[in-house]
């Protein structure tokens, strides 16, 4: 279980005064929980999901997760606890295979058959990808597909997604669609994903709305998408977002 008690975010602008990003977020993940963290641009969900990460430390509030507090733990010491982080833009590997890219994931050699588990999982045919390079080779989606299974292969217990649909053309977001489906049917572990996308939404356990860097709605999918979907504003966003993939 994750919990974020009173978390606070602000950084300095060039004329010495603080912005605040965050301002006192407070935030229970249950665990095998799909939630989606969704709300207009800038509204501080970015921020939020590399808080939790390590990738940036809270200027002010407590992060616990599992009961121990991990407020001021490095992104490594928390990825040895269970948590992962995949970032929108995937990293490239110059001269690493998907093989060794697991084998990394899982801090030992991957046979095989766990090779074509991982992948095909998500929905990739492994005797065409293990001894391929993580590199410009792959497309986006490629790329978002083999970063989730290193994550399932790592068996994170929190899985954090930051816009996984940016940069990938519409084929590859139906497959992604699936994939994540999957990850929220099986529900080892829970899964965060950061997102705009109405598709994504729907698939959701739970929707968090994050608006000027406060949480302005929290509940079930049933309860926060029809009203999401019935603010003429909101509509339009979450529809130019889906038209965005459908380009």
């Amino acid at each position: 279980m994750l919990e974020l008690k009173n978390i606070s975010f602000a950084v300095k602008e060039p004329n010495e005064n603080k912005k605040e990003i965050l301002n006192n977020i407070n935030l229970t993940i249950q665990d095998n929980r799909f939630v989606i963290i969704t709300g207009p641009n800038g509204g501080g969900k970015s921020t939020l999901a590399k808080i939790i990460m390590g990738i940036e430390q809270p200027t002010q509030g407590q992060i616990l997760f599992n009961g121990q507090d991990i407020t001021h733990m490095d992104i490594t010491q928390r990825a040895k606890l269970g948590i992962g982080f995949a970032f929108q833009q995937p990293v490239r590997f110059k001269g690493l295979t998907v093989k060794e890219l697991l084998s990394l994931a899982t801090n030992k050699e991957v046979n095989q058959h766990q090779l074509c588990e991982y992948l095909s999982q998500v929905g990739l045919c492994a005797k065409d990808y293990i001894d391929r390079e993580v590199n410009a080779s792959l497309s986006g989606g490629e790329l978002k597909r083999i970063e989730i299974a290193m994550l399932m292969a790592r068996g994170v217990k929190l899985s954090i997604f930051d816009e996984p649909e940016a940069g990938i053309d519409l084929w590859s977001f139906h497959n992604l669609i699936q994939v994540f489906r999957r990850l929220r049917d099986e529900k080892n572990g829970s899964v965060l994903i950061i997102s705009h996308q109405e598709r994504i939404l729907e698939i959701a356990d739970e929707i968090v709305v994050v608006s000027a860097g406060q949480i302005t709605a929290h509940g079930s999918r049933e309860e926060i998408l029809p009203e999401l979907l019935n603010n003429a504003d909101s509509c339009r966003f979450y529809k130019a977002q889906q038209r965005s993939v459908n380009a």
